[in-house]
């Protein structure tokens, strides 16, 4: 024992120093460095010139100071969306979350040792099938684009001879592209169906569905904030095989229909909106829920609920038909990865906001956009939408949004997202407004907005 203190592990000792670089024919390692200008050398011309040492209470007032040069929705009001939201979330969710005991879990494999986290993983799936109208849902996905790739995936394996998916354009650009890359490593095409206005263009739709065609895309809300027709779309897939997979935002199926009533095969999303931070767009929680028919496809895992010897209640993984698993070839799919933690938040806020808290909270996101947007069109704002929207909605400008959005952010506010290339002949803007933002907020936004917009 004696020995283990007085002697240090030396990976490498000095004579192998200079062993190396006598090999590769160098005097010493500075030389390796010699081609960095010598004013970004250190004194010695080795390492890096590394301040002196704070003590801790040194230290954090800087790293204080260095974050408040930062500008957060904490510091400006925020009115920016676009598919990551500033909501609320009620502080129990990071006290569950930050216990050890589910922040350092991992997969539970074993359900004697991890009923906590089954439990947990499988009060979400029923949170989420519940909101989303469908049977069976997963225990999450890496994030909501991942979760529509894993869709994509899912329906061209589940409808035979088929190799083509339709997909909305009032989906999220970066959503899209997550789909082709799926489809192209998984050799199926992605095509795009164009807007009429702010909502899928369905005449043009009905054209591109043939016998090849695996499934058709749309978001609920759309990119836009729009409200599509879920029901026309499902009429128009009666008498072929292609599945419907619905991109929704969670929180707004609080209070609109769900969509697993409106017809759909699959639902994909993000559970952002309902409890985790925005941490600079992710990582986040993906939720994937589908029909019964297509439960044994479904990727990553699923938790059930059953009863042990005893007659008591119990929770297991009922499916985990992923790729670590035994029949790797034969998963459903080989880069599914589920976000447990995450997912725990979102069942912590679903749970302490209740069925009441939840539709409050999304009819405030109603109530306070759509004042947003009376207070634009009275400002002599000219609105984009014209089908009920969520959240968030589109604005005609006439200066380019970036010099807007930066004129917006000196007086303290985050503006929206450059939408022109849905408007044609226009600059555009999507504008947000959640359930944080106040009557005064709003207000001091239009005012401002219209002096620096028109």
């Amino acid at each position: 024992v004696l020995n283990v203190f007085k002697h240090r592990y030396l990976p490498i000792t000095e004579q192998d120093r200079k062993d190396m670089l006598e090999k590769i024919g160098v005097e010493s390692v500075a030389e390796l460095f010699e081609d960095i200008p010598v004013s970004s050398q250190s004194e010695s011309g080795q390492g890096s010139r590394i301040p002196e040492a704070m003590s801790e209470l040194e230290l954090t007032r800087h790293m204080q100071d260095l974050a408040g040069k930062n500008a957060t929705a904490s510091t400006h009001a925020m009115f920016l969306g676009a598919g990551v939201y500033d909501h609320f979330i009620p502080s129990v969710v990071n006290h569950v979350l930050l216990r050890q005991e589910f922040f350092t879990a991992y997969t539970p494999y074993q359900p004697e040792a991890s009923q906590g986290e089954l439990q947990a993983l499988f009060e979400f799936q029923s949170m989420i099938a519940e909101l989303t109208g469908m049977p069976i849902s997963n225990s999450s996905l890496y994030d909501g684009f991942a979760a529509l790739g894993e869709a994509g995936n899912l329906a061209v394996g589940a409808v035979r001879k088929t190799n083509r998916i339709l997909v909305s354009e009032g989906i999220h650009p970066q959503a899209i592209e997550t789909l082709k890359t799926y489809g192209y490593a998984a050799n199926y095409d992605v095509e795009p169906v164009g807007m009429a206005g702010d909502v899928t263009d369905l005449a043009e739709l009905e054209e591109k569905i043939d016998k090849d065609l695996s499934a058709v895309v749309i978001g609920y809300p759309n990119f836009l904030g729009s409200i599509e027709a879920i029901h026309k779309v499902k009429e128009l897939l009666e008498g072929t095989k292609a599945l419907l997979i619905v991109v929704a935002n969670p929180l707004a199926l609080a209070t609109l229909e769900a969509p697993g009533k409106l017809g759909a095969d699959i639902v994909v999303g993000d559970m952002q909106p309902l409890g985790l931070n925005m941490s600079f767009g992710g990582p986040h929680a993906g939720f994937m829920t589908v029909t019964k028919k297509l439960m044994r496809k479904m990727p990553g895992r699923m938790v059930g609920q059953t009863v042990d010897e005893n007659g008591d209640r119990g929770f297991v993984m009922t499916l985990q038909t992923r790729e670590q698993h035994i029949r790797r070839e034969k998963a459903t799919s080989n880069y599914s990865s589920n976000q447990a933690l995450f997912a725990l938040a979102s069942g912590v806020f679903m749970s302490a906001m209740g069925k009441e808290g939840i539709v409050e909270m999304a009819q405030q996101n109603i109530n306070k956009s759509h004042y947003f947007k009376q207070q634009l069109q009275e400002a002599g704002f000219e609105i984009f939408n014209e089908r009920p929207f969520f959240n968030e909605f589109v604005v005609k400008v006439n200066q380019s949004v970036e010099a807007i959005n930066d004129a917006l952010f000196e007086e303290g506010f985050i503006g929206g997202y450059d939408v022109s290339d849905y408007v044609e002949g226009s600059e555009a803007v999507l504008l947000c407004a959640t359930e944080k933002r106040t009557k005064e907020e709003i207000d001091t936004f239009v005012e401002k907005f219209a002096e620096v917009a028109k």
